[in-house]
């Protein structure tokens, strides 16, 4: 399985047979790695519904037909606007044609009425991948590391809107997962972190290995 960093909190995980895309940010995203047109999904993930999260997750789902994996809300949205969605919600869990995936508590906030923000545990091809979405640091990360065996968990580290490098460190000894990525930072000035410090601080407690994905790089998990 591949891992590509679209930069902020927008990533793929491709397989032989499917691609997931999360948090699909492209149209006005700093980075600008790709353009919607270069996008191919077959499932979209969106943790919220805040601009640079839902972002373009409408337009890729009706252009490539692909089903969106939300919160009851943002899939209300979505059918709203004529795209196929899957709603679910907090602490469910449901098994698709490619894995399973249990939506997690993310605190922040909802970007839509009467809606919650979440992250996601996905399993697919043999891992399990935990997008923490945009949150705080809360106790029940070491809880959701009871419950799943994480291979790899991508943490905001930016600050501001969304946990520090300090407060994600906490958050890779509670969840005990094996790798962690970093992400949301260095999209805009008042979220700049350095991620090797991050890095360093991590791996120096033994809490994880931290893979440092740069927005347009591909890794295989």
């Amino acid at each position: 399985m591949e891992l590509k960093f679209y930069g902020h909190a927008c990533f793929t995980l491709t397989t032989d047979q499917t691609t997931l895309l999360f948090d699909p940010f492209f149209t006005d995203n700093p980075f600008q790695i790709a353009q919607i047109s270069q996008i191919q999904a077959d499932y979209i993930f969106v943790s919220h519904g805040h601009f640079d999260h839902l972002g373009d997750a409408l337009k890729i789902a009706k252009s490539c037909n692909a089903t969106i994996i939300s919160t009851a809300e943002i899939a209300h949205l979505a059918t709203e606007n004529g795209c196929q969605a899957h709603a679910m919600h907090l602490g469910g869990t449901h098994e698709f044609s490619f894995g399973t995936v249990r939506v997690t508590l993310a605190f922040h906030g909802s970007g839509i009425p009467g809606g919650h923000a979440c992250g996601f545990i996905v399993k697919v091809a043999g891992k399990t991948i935990y997008f923490a979405g945009d949150t705080a640091l809360f106790g029940d990360m070491q809880l959701l590391g009871q419950l799943e065996k994480i291979d790899y968990a991508l943490l905001p580290i930016g600050d501001n809107f969304t946990m520090g490098p300090n407060d994600a460190t906490i958050a890779c000894k509670l969840l005990a997962a094996t790798h962690v990525i970093p992400i949301h930072y260095n999209t805009w000035p008042l979220i700049n972190q350095d991620p090797s410090l991050f890095k360093q601080q991590v791996e120096k407690l033994g809490y994880a290995q931290v893979l440092i994905v740069n927005p347009g790089e591909k890794i295989t998990l």
